[in-house]
């Protein structure tokens, strides 16, 4: 805490359609833009017989994050900012970012930071935080700013693994008076400690991103937390032997998913945190009753296990996701109501359920992060699989649209909701690396198909949308996806004010324009 600099301690207050998964107006141009840029390039590279290959670099600046395709060009836009994991632009040259670790929201205009809007007492150890940050729909008509955060317990930043109270993760909604936020409500408070019997503390695993779907309902990923219950599809709890005796998640209950045990999922909630009548569990979770029906009710997805990126298509509506694996199987999910993610049972494809198990327990720490459920514990067959998945009234399992055979590390994402790079790039998704371990920070750029529900491809290996690389952090299959390198670790992509592409790096504690030369 710096000496003369006030923090901010939030009050502890109780918690005061059609869902975004759906298609709303016709995107027909662009989705016609899409097929004709996707299957020509299919049919070229078919053709051509020819082996996939990358661009010389066109870099914008020496020592800097560089882009793989000649027409387009990166610069700096802003730096001087501690471990940002988030921005929002709030005018031309004028935006929020905010900091993992000072839990500060800094107001960033033209290049500078002018000043601290926000100072949060948090909790930064490992991956918690101050972590995700989304604009009211109607800002600034509306002033609310809405951060997802870990709480620390001591009044001052803390990377104590202890210091966070148990529902230590939170979503406030604060308003913007056009120098300061100030809190106004809190919308809900998520299970932040892990503190499981037989292996250290951690810290890791919360989620954060959040993100206002076209429908203006807030969408909001918290990671599993190493939690082995419901929603992460063990029914009996975190037990080789299911069907049998229900084994408690841990000290505090489970395996239902009641307040505590509300994890590796993505909620959907009005703007002021109440729960929408049109969400996918909410009759369901009505029947349930009490604390767990409560729960089930504001559930958008589950089954899923971490990831630090969360993007709306403008075009449709969707909502996709990304999702880290341990060693095996990132994935790149759009989002559907109801949907079931797969996790802990599957990862990747069900498919590919055998490469999963395979990997996990040959491989690395061969413990899936949590010992209380070890990998020997997955299904032989996807039969087996699918047999396993705790279903709640009404959900169906979704496979994911894309993903690696060996984990690539995903970090955030963005739609391009502009022509400005060139008709060819407008309605792509850019994602970023969480780790500068592949391409010092790769920037992945994927075209989506007509109707916006898939990826598109144009290296045939990709055909089954698998990229099947050779190890950990390893490209292979993946070269043709690939549209600039050395980002560093990228924690938010968005679409800038100018229509160019803001690429936010937390390691390298900057923000980048991806620009049109």
């Amino acid at each position: 805490m710096n000496e003369g600099h006030s923090r901010t301690v939030v009050p502890r207050r109780g918690n005061p359609v059609v869902p975004s998964g759906s298609p709303g107006a016709d995107p027909a141009p662009r989705r016609a833009r899409r097929r004709a840029r996707a299957g020509i390039a299919v049919l070229a590279l078919v053709a051509s017989g020819l082996p996939l290959t990358v661009a010389t670099p066109a870099s914008a600046e020496e020592d800097g994050p560089t882009m793989l395709d000649r027409r387009l060009a990166v610069r700096t836009a802003a730096t001087g900012l501690v471990s940002p994991t988030g921005l929002a632009h709030i005018g031309d040259d004028d935006m929020f970012v905010i900091e993992k670790t000072t839990g500060r929201v800094q107001r960033v205009v033209d290049g500078t930071v002018a000043g601290t809007a926000l100072d949060l007492a948090v909790n930064s150890a490992s991956e918690r935080g101050l972590l995700g940050i989304a604009l009211h729909p109607r800002f600034p008509a509306d002033p609310g700013v809405y951060l997802y955060w870990t709480e620390s317990t001591t009044g001052a930043d803390t990377t104590a693994i202890g210091e966070t109270p148990l529902l230590g993760n939170r979503v406030d909604r604060f308003e913007w008076n056009g120098s300061t936020l100030t809190f106004d409500r809190n919308l809900i408070r998520i299970r932040a400690p892990q503190e499981d019997a037989g292996q250290p503390a951690r810290g890791n695993h919360n989620g954060g991103v959040i993100a206002f779907g076209r429908d203006r309902k807030l969408h909001i990923f918290t990671g599993d937390l190493g939690r082995r219950g419901h929603l992460q599809n063990l029914t009996c709890g975190p037990t080789a032997v299911c069907p049998g005796p229900t084994v408690p998640d841990d000290q505090f209950g489970g395996p239902q998913p009641d307040s505590a045990h509300l994890s590796g999922v993505v909620l959907r909630l009005d703007d002021d945190g109440g729960t929408p009548r049109d969400n996918p569990f909410f009759h369901a979770g009505r029947a349930m009753g009490g604390e767990v029906g409560a729960t089930v009710a504001k559930i958008f997805s589950y089954g899923h296990r971490n990831g630090f990126g969360m993007a709306v298509d403008p075009d449709t509506g969707y909502v996709w996701m990304q999702e880290n694996g341990d060693d095996s199987f990132s994935e790149i999910n759009r989002l559907e109501p109801g949907m079931n993610g797969g996790w802990i049972q599957i990862a990747g494809p069900v498919r590919r359920v055998g490469q999963f198990k395979e990997i996990e327990t040959t491989f690395g720490g061969q413990n899936l992060q949590q010992l209380r459920w070890p990998p020997a514990n997955i299904a032989d067959s996807p039969t087996e699989a699918l047999r396993r998945l705790h279903m709640l009234p009404g959900a169906h399992y979704s496979d994911p649209e894309f993903s690696w055979k060996w984990e690539v590390a995903p970090g955030g994402m963005g739609f391009l909701d502009s022509r400005k790079l060139g008709p060819q790039f407008e309605g792509d998704l850019f994602m970023g690396a969480a780790t500068g371990a592949l391409e010092g920070g790769y920037l992945f750029r994927f075209n989506l198909t007509g109707n916006g529900r898939k990826i598109a491809v144009d290296d045939p290996r990709l055909a089954d949308r698998v990229a099947d690389n050779l190890a950990k952090h390893e490209i292979t299959e993946s070269e043709s996806l690939l549209i600039g390198r050395d980002f560093g670790t990228v924690t938010d992509i968005e679409t800038d004010p100018d229509g160019n592409l803001s690429v936010l790096s937390l390691t390298n504690g900057a923000v980048y324009t991806v620009y049109r030369r």
